[in-house]
């Protein structure tokens, strides 16, 4: 019986290092190719553009509901108890349509983000992918994630393909 597990052992590693097939592998900067990009760059532009337009147009809201509500504070006191309520009513259905219109806006700037992102995350890829099979490559690793580099470097193929 031992020498049928030692036999079987024996087996398993020759098959196991006779189908074994030596793999290439390469790592690659994705985030400095993406940053070096153009369309990049115009997308930080364009979000940048987006994020300050909404920004400015809810603080310009938020600073005229911080009136109503000083204003309030300053001349609550004579109101009568049914103008008090009616007016905290009011400032509290603002506030929440302020908070509302914030998320609102954060939503369409990640939406925004996604979108643009989407066709350059494509095309670097693409690029990787012609690198890759150009080059014999069987996994192209984001060195980021590397705890140790010794092999090649595809960034600089991945830049050319992309004309950067």
């Amino acid at each position: 019986m031992k020498k049928v597990s030692v036999l079987f052992a024996a087996v398993m590693m020759v098959c196991a290092a006779g189908s074994a097939k030596a793999q290439k592998v390469a790592s690659m900067e994705y985030e400095v190719v993406l940053s070096m990009m153009p369309e990049t760059k115009k997308m930080t532009s364009d979000l940048d553009t987006f994020s300050k337009t909404k920004g400015g147009e809810l603080q310009k809201q938020g600073e005229a509901f911080q009136k109503e509500v000083e204003q309030y504070k300053a001349e609550g006191a004579k109101m009568t108890e049914a103008q008090r309520q009616a007016k905290e009513s009011e400032l509290q259905k603002k506030q929440q349509n302020l908070q509302e219109l914030q998320q609102t806006a954060q939503n369409d700037l990640a939406q925004r983000r996604d979108a643009a992102v989407k066709p350059i995350v494509d095309k670097i890829n693409k690029a990787v992918d012609k690198v890759a099979k150009a080059n014999g490559y069987d996994f192209i690793i984001d060195s980021t994630a590397l705890i140790y580099k010794a092999g090649p470097d595809a960034t600089p193929a991945v830049k050319k393909e992309l004309g950067l």
